[in-house]
């Protein structure tokens, strides 16, 4: 067997488990592939990603708290989640730090973002999704 074919495999495989959205759902600008109540790796993985997180101040499932805001009302565009993830946000006297250092944030804020629109959309319902299989 050539060596060339193996790591062809390999990437192939790691690049399909990460449920990477087709090209048509990136044009409708959803993240997230929902089918019944199971979730793409993505979404999956941003459960997870926010679960271990963001739920401390924005509450578990996006649903805000007493400290932070529900993200789940009113999602940003991705381009403005990815800037105030990576950055942080100052309004009047509430501050939420950058994550652009956090290596378990920062690789995965579209993951987040996935979780978090699947959740916006009513997509997604609370609590912890079950997974695809590929």
């Amino acid at each position: 067997m050539s060596p060339w074919l193996i790591p062809s495999v390999v990437v192939f495989t790691v690049a399909a488990g990460f449920g990477a959205p087709s090209q048509a759902e990136l044009a409708a600008g959803k993240f997230y592939e929902v089918v019944g109540a199971k979730v793409d790796a993505r979404t999956y993985n941003g459960f997870r990603r926010y679960h271990g997180s963001c739920n401390h101040c924005h509450g578990p499932d996006g649903m805000g708290s007493t400290f932070a805001s529900a993200l789940v009302d009113r999602l940003p565009t991705i381009e403005v989640f990815r800037r105030n993830v990576r950055d942080g946000v100052r309004i009047g006297p509430s501050v939420m730090k950058g994550f652009a250092d956090d290596p378990n944030v920062a690789p995965y804020i579209d993951d987040i973002y996935a979780y978090l629109q699947a959740r916006a959309d009513g997509a997604l319902g609370r609590g912890r999704p079950e997974r695809l299989e590929n």
